[in-house]
């Protein structure tokens, strides 16, 4: 069965550095498009960088670009985002998502349209001096 945990998240200060992973157990992650959500209190959810399943093309949302890299490294079946120079609006619940359907849509599609079929439950990142 598969299953998305995510860890990393916590307390940072203002311009500091964080790393989030995720582990998927119970697939092999090569075949998946994978993910990076948040949701802010009172807001809705939002991407924030996904990747395609070969890893031949990435999204970043435009709030975080130059600030926030998604990677993966399919041997360890992880997903990671780097998260550089954080901001207190950087606060919120951030989730990984995975899904193996690949019809040629681009990876910004169906990152924007969150359309991913498997969620992690999250991990609170609290930037706050």
């Amino acid at each position: 069965q598969l299953q998305l945990v995510e860890s990393g998240g916590g307390l940072v200060q203002p311009g500091g550095s964080l790393r989030l992973s995720c582990v998927v157990s119970g697939v092999s992650l090569e075949d998946f498009h994978v993910g990076w959500f948040r949701q802010a209190p009172g807001k809705e959810r939002e991407a924030v960088s996904c990747m395609h399943m070969r890893g031949i093309s990435t999204y970043t949302a435009d709030s975080v670009k130059g600030r926030f890299t998604i990677s993966r490294d399919n041997a360890k079946n992880t997903v990671y985002l780097q998260m550089n120079n954080l901001k207190p609006e950087d606060t919120a619940v951030y989730s990984c998502a995975a899904d193996p359907f690949d019809d040629g849509t681009p990876i910004q599609r169906i990152c924007r349209l969150a359309s991913f079929g498997h969620w992690g439950p999250g991990t609170r990142v609290t930037v706050s001096s």
